[in-house]
């Protein structure tokens, strides 16, 4: 996702709140945005992913294209499985 200061000041936070703190707040943005783009049950959301204020979610390919045209979204790659 695009720059969000309030994740900035939370990962900022190492401490075992911080980081519970953090999570909880990113896993709500992610579904917040999931929701507002998605109808409940045309996706599967897997993870939140604090490193990279990201998430891995399982969408058709019409809806990545809805994905990739979101303003707060930097970037929508498909999974490759690495052998």
């Amino acid at each position: 996702m695009n720059f969000d200061p309030e994740y900035e000041r939370l990962k900022a936070d190492r401490t075992k709140e911080g980081c519970r703190r953090l999570d909880t707040y990113l896993s709500n943005k992610h579904e917040e945005l999931l929701a507002k783009l998605f109808e409940a049950g045309t996706y599967t959301k897997k993870a939140s992913l604090a490193i990279v204020d990201g998430f891995a979610v399982e969408i058709t390919d019409d809806q990545a294209e809805v994905l990739r045209s979101v303003k707060e979204v930097r970037l929508v790659e498909k999974n490759q499985e690495l052998v």
